[in-house]
Formats: C-alpha cells, sequence, structure tokens
C-alpha cells in the first residue's frame, strides 16, 4: 500500500471545517480514501451498507476487475492457472505468493496427502447427525470439531501453527466431504490412499465401497480439479470477510473456516449451482429446449417471478472469466462419458444463446457465471446437488485460511466492529 500524493477533502455545507483524508494506491485497482480517523475528526460514521464501497483490508492475494471480467490469483490469470496448473500448485501459490518449484511442489504434495486422514473419533462424532442432514449442516459441524481434535496448532500468534493449520484444513476438507456424503447413503466411510492425487483421492473416497474399488477417469478428474482452481478464492466476498471478521476475534482457525462454511450455504452465495441446476431441471419438465424462449420472455417481465439463475454476478460487470472454462470442462466431461447429448447442456447452451443475443439480457450484463455450468460437471460426475455447496467449501478452504493467515500477519489488524446508523427509540423512561 503505497500513500498517494493527492489527498481527499471532505466538506460540509453547514460550514464546519473541511477535514483531509490521506488517499492510497494499490498494485491495480481504484485507490482508496483512509477514513480510519474519520469518527475522531467529525464525530461521524460512513454509511455502506452490504460494504459494496468500502476495503475492509489490505490484500495480496487475489484481485478481481468486474468491468473487464479479469480475475487474478497472486497475478496470474485464472484461465492460465486453470489450464496449466493443478490444484496443489494453485494452492501453494495462493498460500505462499509464488508458484512451487519441481521440489517446493513435491514436499507440499506429501505434505498435504499424508494429513487427509481425520482422528477415528471424528467417525463416532458423525454418527450423531441423522442421516437426512443437509451436507453443508454436517460439515459445519465437522469442520469445528477439529479444534476439539487438534490442540497442537491453535496458537494463532505461532506462524508455525498456522502453516500446520492451513495444511490439516486443506488436507482434510476432501475427506470431512466425502464422510458427510457416504454418511447420508449409509455406506461405510472409505479411507483416503496416499497414491492417488488430491482430486482422484477425493473421487475415491465418494465413490469406492469396500465391494467396488474406484477406477479414476482421468478427465473426470481433471475437471473436478479445474472446479476446485476456479473456486479458491475469490478475494473479499462474504463468506471470506465472515473468516477474516470471526478470525479477528482470535478464534482458532478451525472456528474461522467452520463460519466460512456456515456462510457459504447461503443459496445467494455458495448454493447458486445448486439453484441454476434446479431451474435448468424445471425448464426440461416443462418441455426442454422448445420452452427456452417461453421461459426467458417470463424472465424479462418483473411480475412473473421466474428469476434466470447462473447470469450475472455482484462483481463482474463482463463475462465471469470463469465460466468461459467451464463451458469447456463441461463439453469435456460430457464426451468422456458418453453424455454428449444431455438434455440439460443443450438447454444451457439455449439459455446462453439468447442471453448473449437479446438486448435485454446485453444491456443488463448478464453474462453467464461459473455456477452455470458447475453444476451440470457436477451432476454428471455423479455428486448429488445437495453436496454442490460442500464442494465449493472444499475449494475455497485455501483461499479462507490464506486469507485468515495474511489478516493475522498484518499489523494493522484489529478485532472487526462495523457500526452503525441508529434510528431506534430515543432514550425514554419506564413508567
Amino acid at each position: 500500500m503505497q500513500l498517494s500524493d493527492k489527498k481527499a477533502t471532505l466538506s460540509f455545507s453547514d460550514g464546519s471545517p473541511s477535514v483531509e483524508f490521506p488517499v492510497y494506491q494499490g498494485t491495480v485497482g481504484p485507490d482508496v480514501i483512509d477514513i480510519r480517523k474519520l469518527y475522531g475528526q467529525t464525530g461521524m460514521f460512513t454509511y455502506d451498507p452490504g460494504f459494496m464501497a468500502t476495503a475492509s483490508c489490505e490484500s495480496a492475494i487475489t484481485y478481481i476487475d468486474g468491468d473487464k471480467g479479469q480475475l487474478l490469483y497472486r497475478g496470474y490469470p485464472i484461465d492460465q492457472l486453470a489450464t496449466s496448473c493443478d490444484f496443489l500448485s494453485v494452492a501453494y501459490l495462493i498460500m505462499n505468493g509464488e508458484l512451487p518449484t519441481a521440489d517446493q511442489k513435491k514436499e507440499f504434495d506429501d505434505i498435504v496427502t499424508h494429513h487427509t486422514l481425520v482422528h477415528e473419533q471424528m467417525h463416532t462424532f458423525l454418527q450423531g447427525f441423522r442421516r437426512d442432514a443437509h451436507p453443508m449442516a454436517v460439515l459445519t459441524g465437522l469442520v469445528g470439531a477439529l479444534s476439539a481434535f487438534y490442540h497442537d496448532s491453535t496458537d494463532i500468534t505461532n506462524p508455525h501453527h498456522r502453516e500446520v493449520s492451513a495444511i490439516r484444513l486443506i488436507a482434510k476438507m476432501p475427506t470431512l466431504v466425502a464422510m458427510a456424503y457416504k454418511h447420508s447413503l449409509g455406506q461405510p466411510i472409505i479411507y483416503p490412499k496416499n497414491d492417488l492425487s488430491y482430486t482422484g483421492n477425493f473421487l475415491r473416497m465418494m465413490f469406492a465401497t469396500p465391494c467396488d474399488d474406484y477406477q479414476v477417469n482421468d478427465v473426470v478428474e481433471r475437471a473436478l480439479d479445474r472446479i476446485f482452481i476456479l473456486h479458491a478464492d475469490h478475494e473479499q466476498n462474504a463468506s471470506t470477510s465472515t473468516v477474516r471478521l470471526c478470525g479477528s476475534s482470535g478464534t482458532n482457525p478451525f472456528a474461522a473456516i467452520a463460519a466460512g462454511v456456515a456462510c457459504l450455504w447461503g443459496p445467494a452465495h455458495g448454493g447458486a449451482n445448486e439453484a441454476c441446476l434446479n431451474m435448468l431441471e424445471s425448464i426440461q419438465a416443462q418441455g426442454g429446449v422448445a420452452k427456452v424462449g417461453e421461459f426467458m420472455e417470463k424472465v424479462k417481465d418483473k411480475n412473473s417471478g421466474v428469476r434466470l439463475m447462473g447470469f450475472g454476478h455482484r462483481v463482474y460487470k463482463n463475462y465471469d472469466p470463469r465460466a468461459k472454462l467451464m463451458q469447456e470442462t463441461c463439453r469435456e466431461v460430457l464426451d468422456s462419458l458418453g453424455l454428449h447429448n444431455d438434455p440439460l447442456f443443450k438447454l444451457a447452451m439455449e439459455l446462453e444463446r439468447i442471453a448473449l443475443e437479446d438486448p435485454y439480457f446485453v444491456e443488463r450484463k448478464l453474462y453467464p457465471n461459473v455456477d452455470f455450468y458447475s453444476g451440470i460437471v457436477q451432476r454428471a460426475i455423479g455428486i448429488p446437488t445437495s453436496l454442490f455447496t460442500a464442494i465449493f467449501a472444499l475449494a475455497r478452504t485455501v483461499g479462507w485460511i490464506a486469507q485468515w493467515n495474511e489478516m493475522l500477519s498484518d499489523p494493522n489488524y484489529k478485532i472487526g466492529r462495523p457500526r452503525q446508523l441508529y434510528t431506534g427509540a430515543a432514550v425514554r423512561d419506564v413508567k
């Protein structure tokens, strides 16, 4: 963060003295006005619902330019990382700032692989959940419970403890998600195997049984690995901000990540791809591709109550750079599994065609986002809709833990304490 030559001046119409604030520059993107002394100098706060115009922290991890449709991890464009790296290489990059050398990659892969097992008592803990519990309810509990088993890495003032916790969370999250899935089916837990890749291991833990082992399909493995990369981090979104806010109190990392999992559960955040797939299945049930035009007309009618899921994004005002990669991945998976005539994919393509040509959608910049195709890919792989958000949490854990660690390393970090504009009753007496 570099101090700019220019300053911001706040003036008042009632004749109160003007106040100057410093301006700071980032590497790229908008400058920020430093208002930390605003209350002390004016007795006022800013009002910014949703924090749409507030930079809550300084970060060097991820950068998004919504107008250009650009997403960078540590300066690298997402499309280059998704096509040239595997997930653990990207995880190393997000955590450490640089892509790993060959030796660093081998060491990092080995240490993550050898931390995939969870404490055996976690299996007992899992049995306390109903079989029909939502996987995100189970995952929130399991992640939070890790702090009860790993007391040796919860000193947040110790950088080595933070590193160990980060490795444990990244390594154990696939195991926990697979455990939640197996529990819902009433099937035995499948233990990880150290001779498989991170993503291949997860697929086996999900779909193998004691009766039949699971042979990892290379195309499916690569597709899911790409999904992990595309969801690894996304700047200061709701769940990441939740992790930072929770972690700012000094809580242990497992509790902070559990808070992120809980926030991600919301349909406006991590549940968006589930909602998108439900929309496609609903259109298919009503007549399929032949009904797409009629459906899109209903979307344009504000009184119809019909919403177009998987299009538009709060940040991207251009094409979501992850969406094109996801569309390519979707086609590869469907072709590999002999599902190239999948009706939902044909529906998705027709919806996208109309959205990119119809002036109504073009003017509103309602382009497909990453959720639009990721649900189709996961459905083709065999992942149930109820587990989509848990897959998202698995991938986003690396971003959460990197953001949490960055916050604790920042000398300016303080416990989060947003202000408010109070509009309740004034002081009054009980009579």
